[in-house]
């Protein structure tokens, strides 16, 4: 069922070629791709082992049998150990990649005694390496069991073919693409032998999560949607304005007292843009395809995005970008699946609003103060919920859209006070049990003094009609018998306290 990550001799390594032929609708269409000029992007699983293990090496873990030396950000204390492992989800090859940290990283053996689980999902065009600065802080809270996984087709998961349905219409394509990662997730749950987790998911990862607790709630202890995705209703004219060359958000504010003003024309060349954008994006084209496509200065794009997290040092950039490029040049699956998911504009075509409004287990939001995800769309559906379940929303300062990597102090305080939340919930439901419990032996007892001294007693067939529940009372009934001589005879014993009447 596992496939554990370890470094292989160089015989036995197995490579990935990337796949430089594009999209086969690109291919329909002509379009040729500096790809095909040059034999660039073999990957061989060492050294995406080693990219991964030197990311995570940053943020003070260690993967067990990597070589990699870590260096806490904290470095005071010494690392955390995790396990990276391959869970296989069916008969087909299919697997889950997955980072497990257990017993606070001081070892990887799984306890025996019940645990609360983390269980981390990334958003699109990253995996679990983009968590590195958050693991620390995570596994130090004691009784939690820290797990996080690439969503299938994507990061290192295995990158399963994926057939949309676009030809079927809006909905069957929404459907689909839910089911496959969803039912994914679900399968590798049981893989794990996870009874219930705590679901902490960014952007696309809160998307999914999200759809995944409203189908499987009985497993979900506590939802936290980190800039969840796909939240709002999407304007009335979206595509007219973007067809207009007119960003969704462009709309000149008009300044007190004066009416709107209408908005400038956009140049025909904007116009163009938007327009070829909107038609790619339709036809799933993703910008993992773009980075592949373009051959030997694939990595150049992938230094000019990480390169925007400017709080980061030269060298954890350094180790992002290693890590996001060799994923990015893994064969195209599932990353075609946003544009089943969302419209042009990043407005989902099932908006989540409304759903979620049904939520039934416990959910917090968390948004960058500068995240370019409107924090308007977690507040709609806390106020839609109404207070039916437990709900929170924080705002991270000094961060963007990847608030776990702007400002990871502040974003692991926020998740650390969750996770003992759901602690004392927990705590709180026991004493709440064990209270009902005992409420429940003093009632029976007490019905068996009442039938002691005076004869009389329940009639379970004039409470139900059920035979069993007859049965179950009368059952319930003889627990006070029990409680009632057992408290006679240990008071019949102490003469120091009771005595009898004469």
């Amino acid at each position: 069922m596992f496939k554990k990550d370890s470094t292989p001799s160089l015989a036995d390594t197995k490579q990935f070629q990337a796949p430089w032929l594009l999209h086969t609708a690109a291919s329909r269409s002509g379009i040729l791709s500096l790809s095909k000029l040059w034999p660039w992007g073999v990957i061989d699983t060492r050294t995406q082992n080693t990219q991964e293990h030197e990311l995570l090496a940053q943020g003070g873990i260690t993967v067990v049998g990597s070589p990699t030396t870590p260096n806490t950000e904290t470095s005071a204390h010494s690392p955390v150990l995790a396990e990276i492992m391959d869970v296989d989800i069916d008969s087909h090859g299919n697997y889950i990649h997955t980072l497990v940290i257990r017993n606070g990283g001081k070892s990887i053996e799984a306890e025996a005694q019940p645990r609360h689980n983390l269980v981390m999902t990334h958003g699109y065009f990253t995996g679990v390496g983009f968590f590195y600065r958050n693991y620390y802080d995570l596994s130090q809270v004691e009784g939690w069991d820290i797990y996080s996984i690439d969503w299938l087709g994507m990061g290192r998961s295995s990158r399963p073919t994926y057939k949309g349905c676009r030809a079927e219409g809006e909905d069957k394509r929404v459907s689909h693409a839910e089911e496959f990662f969803v039912e994914s997730l679900e399968e590798w749950r049981k893989r794990m032998g996870i009874e219930k987790m705590t679901l902490c998911g960014h952007s696309f990862g809160g998307y999914m999560n999200s759809v995944y607790a409203l189908k499987y709630p009985q497993h979900v202890e506590k939802l936290v949607l980190v800039s969840p995705i796909g939240l709002p209703e999407a304007p009335p004219d979206l595509e007219e304005r973007m067809r207009n060359g007119y960003s969704p958000s462009n709309s000149d504010k008009p300044k007190d007292g004066e009416p709107p003003a209408a908005p400038s024309k956009p140049s025909m060349q904007r116009v163009m843009l938007f327009r070829t954008a909107m038609s790619l994006w339709d036809r799933n084209y993703t910008p993992q395809w773009l980075v592949r496509s373009t051959g030997p200065f694939s990595r150049r794009l992938i230094d000019w995005y990480i390169g925007r997290f400017s709080l980061l040092t030269e060298e954890q950039r350094r180790g992002m970008a290693a890590y996001s490029h060799q994923i990015a040049m893994l064969p195209e699956s599932s990353a075609s699946a946003l544009g089943d998911i969302l419209r042009p504009g990043a407005f989902a075509r099932r908006p989540l609003v409304g759903r979620l409004s049904a939520i039934t287990v416990p959910t917090t939001f968390m948004y960058g103060s500068h995240d370019w995800v409107e924090h308007t769309g977690g507040l709609e559906v806390i106020r839609r919920i109404g207070g039916r379940v437990a709900t929170h929303l924080y705002r991270v300062p000094n961060a963007g859209h990847n608030m776990h990597i702007d400002n990871p102090t502040v974003f692991n305080r926020f998740l650390v006070s969750e996770m003992k939340g759901v602690q004392v919930l927990g705590e709180m439901v026991v004493g709440k049990l064990i209270h009902i419990g005992v409420d429940l032996v003093l009632l029976s007892t007490a019905l068996a003094g009442i039938r002691r001294s005076t004869g009389l007693k329940l009639k379970p067939d004039s409470l139900v009609e059920s035979k069993d529940m007859q049965s179950y009372i009368e059952r319930y009934l003889s627990l006070g018998e029990m409680a009632m001589d057992l408290a006679a005879s240990r008071m019949g014993s102490s003469s120091t306290y009771f005595t009898r009447d004469h």
